[in-house]
């Protein structure tokens, strides 16, 4: 494990969280609520602390970080002119990167259904049940995309399938928590209606609950979409297809002004693909 680089990422942490401490703490201080400003300056003050602990610790070098930084705009430098010739290349990873998002986005949602009913205390009584189902989602949610798109290679082996796999299984979770925390806040008055007329509770829960939450799902499902169309050109790193394959082989070859191009072609993907879910999303709401 480098260690270094979780000391630099858990110090920029504690050190941003003391920062955003220091904001309300001065407003209070401006207005004069001492007791206020002094109740954000201990936690500020430990945060802080355990920043500078953090890297302390593990021998992270802010000063190697400060000199070597300029080389990050050295190679942004090179991405411009971007390479047109190689605009042709791209078409074919994009095409996959953006199957790979919608696929795995898709199966991801819809596989979240029935587990998210089942974590529903209002719909499923057993505490057991939905004890057990939630602890699943939770251990789910904790695997990082990259390490379940690594994981899908050794199944699947390379390619599409790698990173259509590990979008769906950080899809399922995510979506999975979202609806079934909605599901618990709908008016359950038709539920229990449609069961004292007779109604089987799969029934009573498409025809009274599911409409409730529908508009909602399909937000978050969108939201999700979009967030995985950046993922997923992040996956081929790991040999997972797409975008990402060919940005690592432009960035070990030193090819900046074709890893320009990459990226360009990306950032307008990603925004066409945001503006059109954005406005989906605001009809469903």
């Amino acid at each position: 494990m480098n260690y270094k680089m979780v000391g630099f990422v858990l110090g920029r942490i504690f050190l941003i969280e003391a920062a955003l401490m220091l904001f309300p703490m001065g407003c209070a201080a401006i207005y004069g609520e001492w007791s206020v400003a002094l109740s954000f300056l201990w936690p500020a003050l430990i945060v802080l602390a355990l920043g500078a602990l953090s890297v302390h610790i593990t021998g992270f070098d802010f000063g190697v970080l400060v000199k070597k930084g300029s080389k990050f705009f050295d190679i942004l430098a090179a991405m411009f002119p971007p390479n047109t010739g190689y605009l042709s290349k791209i078409w074919q990873p994009l095409w996959d990167t953006i199957k790979m998002s919608f696929l795995g986005s898709f199966i991801g949602a819809v596989l979240a259904i029935p587990f998210a009913v089942a974590a529903a205390s209002n719909i499923v009584t057993n505490r057991v049940v939905v004890f057990i189902v939630r602890l699943f989602l939770s251990l789910v949610r904790t695997l990082p995309t990259l390490v379940c798109a690594l994981i899908a290679t050794y199944i699947f082996g390379l390619g599409t399938m790698a990173g259509t796999c590990a979008i769906a299984v950080f899809t399922f979770a995510y979506v999975g928590k979202q609806l079934f925390e909605i599901i618990e806040t709908v008016d359950m008055g038709p539920y229990e209606a449609m069961e004292a007329l007779g109604a089987t509770r799969l029934q009573a829960f498409t025809t009274a609950v599911f409409p409730q939450v529908l508009p909602t799902y399909l937000s978050v499902s969108l939201f999700c979409l979009e967030g995985n169309v950046r993922y997923a050109s992040i996956l081929g790193y790991v040999g997972a297809g797409g975008l990402g394959l060919i940005m690592n082989e432009k960035i070990g070859w030193r090819e900046y002004d074709s890893l320009g191009m990459i990226l360009i072609v990306l950032f307008v993907a990603v925004m066409v693909i945001e503006a059109i879910s954005h406005a989906l999303r605001k009809k469903l709401t």
